[in-house]
């Protein structure tokens, strides 16, 4: 199954690329990754999710991969927010969103302040109140890269100290989806600097008004967590869940908070499972409250 490329316009005029995978009639459901990353983040679940019948878009969000990086550097969530917005109107059908991190925090505030907007909504080990080491330590890494790294292989130990459980992959070609290399033969991450570099704004106020959105969201909704994460704790995810009650949770044993990158047979298990119980696809329901894998 190969992908087809996509674009759409964001916000501001931003131009956001994606890739589409399966049937344009089926049920849209739109990927959007987390900080840092790239929509080929999602390469094998999306694959996954569109053999089984949806109309699978894997987006870049602005900034990140081949989308365009605003010119004024506005990288405020609200902006990924309104970029989730647009698109949405794009499709012309209400989507299911599956966001992780960045990109869930982005279609959280987009369905609670904007919606109803979405078909169902997955978020993918984020919730309005992180962990600040864990989120410390993300940015940490993103900034591991910003002078760019001598080789793939440099990237790719630089990778492995941030992610010791995952096993070093011998072939590397696939980091030169996540990486770009420079005039000056240095490789780096493949989203504007800026995005790390940028003012975060007060937490306290971000965080009142993600929760002030969660309240609102009505579409279904499924909360996927890595048990090893150390950026959305249990007390997080129960957090979330007294804010949008109706909201289905899965626990996913030996992933971290890059949950699809870890175990992407049971993530995209799960996102199947909650897709056929809320009857997006025609799959053989099953009760996911307690779910534990």
């Amino acid at each position: 199954m190969q992908p087809t490329p996509i674009s759409f316009v964001g916000t501001g005029g931003v131009a956001l690329a994606g890739d589409a995978l399966g049937p344009i009639e089926g049920p849209p459901v739109l990927f959007l990754h987390g900080g840092g990353q790239t929509r080929h983040a999602w390469g094998a679940a999306a694959a996954v999710v569109a053999r089984a019948g949806a109309y699978v878009v894997s987006l870049d969000h602005r900034g990140h991969g081949d989308s365009s990086w605003p010119v004024d550097g506005d990288y405020d969530l609200a902006s990924f927010a309104a970029d989730v917005v647009a698109v949405a109107a794009q499709l012309g059908r209400p989507p299911v969103v599956v966001g992780a991190s960045l990109g869930g925090l982005a279609a959280l505030m987009a369905e609670g302040e904007c919606g109803p907007l979405l078909r169902a909504l997955v978020l993918v080990d984020v919730a309005p109140r992180l962990e600040r080491d864990g989120v410390l330590r993300v940015i940490s890494f993103m900034e591991t890269g910003l002078d760019g790294f001598a080789s793939l292989e440099e990237a790719a130990d630089a990778i492995a100290a941030y992610l010791p459980h995952r096993r070093r992959p011998r072939d590397l070609g696939g980091l030169s989806k996540n990486l770009r290399c420079g005039d000056d033969g240095r490789w780096r991450w493949h989203w504007d600097p800026r995005f790390v570099r940028r003012d975060r704004g007060d937490p306290s106020f971000v965080l009142e008004r993600l929760e002030a959105a969660a309240r609102r969201i009505g579409a279904p909704t499924l909360i996927v967590r890595g048990r090893m994460s150390d950026v959305l704790s249990e007390e997080g995810v129960r957090e979330l869940r007294a804010l949008i009650p109706h909201a289905a949770y899965v626990d996913v044993a030996g992933a971290s908070h890059m949950v699809a990158g870890d175990d992407n047979d049971a993530f995209s298990a799960s996102v199947l499972e909650f897709l056929g119980t809320v009857g997006v696809l025609r799959l053989a329901p099953a009760g996911l409250a307690q779910d534990e894998r």
